[in-house]
């Protein structure tokens, strides 16, 4: 059984591999290479084995379209960022939120405009909470 990797666990081929796929929903290898976009483009064969070993790994899932393989997302950004982000909580806070939030709040590009916007999310996470009580 393969063991499940976190986002932040691949490789930084793999992770930009992903990139594309979530970005475009779905891609064929040549897709992918071209949306790369590096100065030294990874060979066609290159891409197809980090497309393959993500498939094995449950990344992606493929279909055929003619003699093309066409690879889509297994797993959301949202749920892996979600989980990548959980680890890093647990890895460097102890797994308290709390610390976290103090240290983005520290941060000197919060502006008037993202502070609100976290105003109101609290607000509507209290107001869920309250809804389920």
């Amino acid at each position: 059984m393969v063991t499940r990797k976190l986002f932040d666990e691949l490789g930084s081929l793999q992770r930009a591999v992903m990139e594309v796929v979530w970005e475009k929903g779905h891609a064929s290898v040549s897709d992918v290479r071209r949306a790369l976009g590096r100065s030294k483009r990874p060979a066609y064969t290159t891409v197809l084995t980090v497309l393959q070993k993500l498939e094995k790994a449950g990344w992606v899932k493929h279909r055929s379209e003619g003699r093309t393989y066409i690879y889509s997302a297994k797993r959301s950004r949202e749920d892996e960022g979600a989980k990548s982000l959980k680890g890093y909580v647990d890895r460097v806070f102890k797994g308290d939120p709390l610390v976290l939030f103090e240290h983005l709040m520290d941060d000197d590009r919060l502006d008037d405009e993202t502070l609100a916007t976290l105003r109101k999310m609290i607000d509507n996470k209290r107001r869920e909470r309250e809804a389920n009580v």
